[in-house]
């Protein structure tokens, strides 16, 4: 039975959701990048990296950092890109998903707000539980043509420098949970970490489980799987950093090698958080160190925004997503 109408639809955004765009990966064996942003600068740098490479998008936005008085003004900033984009000659398929949901009610929230994807993490929960809860996001997203994004295993946080075993997506859960739920993508964990500290040893790259990636490909063939923890952390703005009073040092990333492999084993949707975070952090420590007297944000924001405009550019091209942007 169909609920209250959302209030906006996605499509009065400019906003598609992710059912094309995954098919079209699939056929195209590339992966969607999927990007967090915090502001208007971020946004901008990030669709504009795309309309640089004409590649396809999905601007994701953490449910820790919405409420009821920033989601309105959150999908009229990305209408005013989008549109933006487009008038310089940008066609490109953009979504807008919620990422790391935890209940229904802020699902909810988004599909009403104009959100054309909405992920539901219940990952931390028992395996019936989180069927149960993914369901009940399915059941509403899917009246609206709004696509739901699942989790099984653990993504370890940003204070875990290990990946427990014991988080590992399971791939015989894999094939049930998705017949269970229907959800329209899936998040496995094969050995990536949310936060600059990906490498479960020091002095170790991160060494990710292709073992469990192709069990789960086995089982489930070209359905869309999805990574998270996929940033790269580059070294040269860990080093800026910590050259102008910050301290993340050890920091390491996914390696342009592993992520690409990664996507040519079958992953459809590549996540990026850390990264937009320390290009911004980096370029305000450098600027603020180098310019004491100056107090216009803009100085360091305009820098930042150029750099991720670069930042997303080599990640479009790494997940081999240049040229994919038409539906």
């Amino acid at each position: 039975m169909r609920g209250r109408a959302p209030s906006r639809r996605f499509e009065d955004f400019g906003l598609v959701n992710t059912k094309a765009m995954f098919e079209n990966a699939s056929k195209g064996v590339y992966a969607i990048p999927a990007y967090n942003f915090y502001n208007l600068e971020q946004l901008r740098g990030i669709v504009h990296g795309c309309v640089e490479t004409d590649s396809p998008a999905i601007l994701q936005v953490l449910r820790r950092y919405l409420d009821d008085r920033n989601l309105t003004c959150l999908i009229f900033m990305v209408k005013g890109v989008v549109k933006s984009a487009s008038q310089k000659g940008g066609d490109l398929s953009l979504a807008l998903n919620l990422d790391h949901g935890n209940n229904l009610e802020i699902c909810k929230k988004c599909v009403d707000a104009g959100f054309s994807s909405v992920m539901i993490d219940g990952s931390a929960l028992p395996y019936e539980r989180n069927v149960e809860l993914t369901k009940s996001v399915v059941a509403y997203a899917h009246q609206y043509e709004v696509c739901v994004e699942g989790e099984l295993g653990g993504i370890a946080g940003m204070e875990e420098r290990a990946t427990p075993e014991h988080m590992f997506t399971k791939p015989r859960e894999v094939e049930s949970f998705i017949k269970e739920t229907g959800v329209d993508s899936l998040a496995i964990s094969i050995g990536t970490v949310h936060g600059p500290f990906k490498s479960k040893l020091e002095n170790r790259p991160v060494q990710l489980r292709f073992d469990i990636l192709d069990e789960v490909k086995d089982r489930v063939g070209e359905f869309p799987l999805v990574l998270h923890g996929s940033s790269n952390v580059p070294t040269e703005y860990v080093d800026i950093v910590n050259q102008y009073g910050g301290r993340i040092e050890g920091a390491k990333g996914v390696s342009d090698d592993q992520l690409q492999t990664a996507v040519r084993k079958g992953i459809r949707k590549a996540n990026f958080d850390t990264d937009i975070k320390l290009i911004f952090t980096a370029t305000a420590r450098e600027r603020l160190a180098q310019y004491p007297n100056e107090f216009d944000p803009k100085s360091h924001l305009d820098i930042a925004e150029t750099r991720l405009v670069e930042y997303v550019k080599n990640r479009n091209r790494i997940l081999l997503a240049t040229g994919k942007a038409s539906p």
